[in-house]
């Protein structure tokens, strides 16, 4: 059996995480130990979940000895204590065993599948085709666990802070209210590894490490797709976008309307809701939310004017109701994006790649 010791430098009071090193005897450097001193998590947990981490990712494998408890806490300036409560916990776990008079070694496992924690903002029609599609295309090769963060940044540190060093792969698809301070989501997901991030639906620039993304471009998305539909358009005198004010759409959707319309000299309104709106002629309407859809359809039956003549209707998002219903939409590919993702992150390809964004032309536009 391979044996693994520790070696640790000393002078890295500047560094944010100390990437302390194991060695085997014949020398070539297998595991890194990450302790974080300015990490709250109490150390016999850092110890658990970098040990767990490189297990699940291969570094450390069935047979490898650990350090002693003697080893790791004079190595690591640790309590004897910490370090036995450490491994306590690894042992009841499962991921190591101990042989008497001999030491700590990493237990052999059937499970070979990469391990996945899939992190949504919601649960929408639209997230279940993404999940789907990205079951389908990881096949046997990944389990994959789900978990709702409902646009809270407190909620998304939770779970990230219990789940950090399980999984092979965090998929987040990170969206939070526009209240929200953008900061706390963007240091949640530095704590991440970026080799191990992946984004889902939107991409964070400001990330310092570049994360695999399958992102949309919410500005330049809906620019392009009214600019394609101009020839409809422009039976239309008047442009209104219905966006909700709770904070959980993307503010770019509105940016990117103001930008088309401003360009090819539409006039425009911006109404939170459809509920205190009377459809007005010669006015074409977008709307985001499913419930503002139904609501306007509605009006404009109880109205003299035709749907797709005097008043026009483009809803976000494709469903097969729509379809049938004959409502133009503009809408992203959501299959494509789950499936991917999953390809990219088998391939482990870091690269950031634009999902296809079109419009659907139907009768009510």
């Amino acid at each position: 059996m391979a044996t693994i010791f520790a070696s640790v430098q000393q002078s890295r009071k500047s560094a944010h995480v100390f990437h302390d090193t194991y060695r085997r005897k014949d020398g070539p450097t297998i595991y890194q130990l990450q302790l974080n001193p300015f990490d709250k998590t109490p150390k016999y947990k850092q110890i658990v979940e970098s040990i767990r981490r490189d297990i699940n990712r291969g570094v450390l494998k069935e047979g490898d000895q650990l350090p002693s408890i003697s080893e790791m806490s004079i190595e690591y300036l640790l309590a004897r204590d910490t370090v036995e409560k450490a491994y306590r916990e690894l042992r009841a776990q499962g991921d190591i065993i101990s042989i008497q008079g001999k030491g700590y070694y990493i237990k052999a496992t059937n499970d070979k599948k990469i391990k996945i924690l899939l992190i949504f903002n919601k649960l929408s029609s639209y997230k279940k085709i993404i999940y789907y599609a990205f079951l389908k295309a990881l096949g046997e090769q990944a389990s994959v666990d789900l978990q709702i963060h409902h646009y809270s940044a407190s909620r998304f540190r939770e779970i990230i802070d219990k789940n950090l060093g399980k999984y092979n792969y965090y998929v987040v698809m990170p969206h939070f209210t526009e209240d929200t301070d953008h900061i706390a989501p963007l240091k949640i997901l530095e704590t991440i590894p970026p080799e191990e991030l992946i984004l889902l639906d939107r991409d964070i620039p400001e990330l310092a490490h570049k994360p695999l993304s399958v992102y949309q471009n919410f500005c330049k998305d809906i620019f392009e797709a009214l600019e394609s539909a101009q020839d409809l358009l422009n039976k239309y005198d008047h442009l209104a976008l219905v966006f909700p004010q709770d904070g959980t759409y993307p503010p770019e959707i509105v940016q990117g309307f103001r930008n088309f319309c401003i360009n090819y000299q539409k006039e425009f309104s911006i109404l939170p809701s459809i509920s205190d709106e009377i459809p007005i002629p010669r006015t074409a309407y977008i709307v985001v939310e499913e419930s503002d859809l139904a609501e306007l359809v509605k009006k404009v039956r109880q109205t003299p004017y035709q749907l797709g003549e005097e008043v026009g209707i483009i809803s976000f998002n494709e469903t097969t109701l729509k379809e049938l219903l004959g409502i133009t939409v503009i809408t992203t590919d959501f299959e494509h994006m789950g499936r991917e993702a999953a390809h990219l992150l088998l391939a482990q390809q870091r690269i950031k790649v634009k999902n296809p964004f079109f419009m659907i032309r139907r009768g009510s536009l």
